[in-house]
């Protein structure tokens, strides 16, 4: 599958609507970004049961404010709706070969459960 855009409207669907996806947050101003995203393309047309979206933190930068996006290239991984990793800098593909494959082990059902005790946790721990 080759890399899908991300926009404000289609963020949440798309995380929600499948089992894993990728999130490579860039900025057309950004050298390693650029230098990343062909990587990024590439790893993608491997792997066509993970979503691998980009997000242009420049035309949706409320979005990146919102996730907190305070440097860029950020890659994001999500597994059954759930983060499971984020990190900035670039990456090469055996890297980024590497953490696809890693986070599409993860059992889905133990991610879910994990961030229902978690947040459990934390309101218990608010009140």
């Amino acid at each position: 599958m080759a890399t899908v855009e991300l926009t404000e409207e289609n963020f949440a669907a798309t995380i929600t609507d499948n089992e894993t996806v990728l999130v490579d947050f860039w900025a057309s101003w950004c050298g390693p970004c650029l230098r990343f995203g062909p990587v990024y393309e590439k790893v993608s047309e491997a792997h066509p049961d993970v979503v691998f979206g980009k997000l242009d933190t420049e035309a949706y930068g409320q979005l990146a404010g919102a996730l907190q996006i305070q440097a860029i290239p950020t890659l994001m991984a999500f597994r059954g709706g759930v983060l499971v990793y984020r990190e900035a800098g670039a990456m090469n593909a055996a890297g980024l070969e590497q953490l696809v494959g890693a986070v599409a082990a993860l059992d889905v059902d133990e991610v879910r459960r994990q961030a229902t005790a978690d947040a459990e946790a934390g309101e218990a721990g608010a009140s």
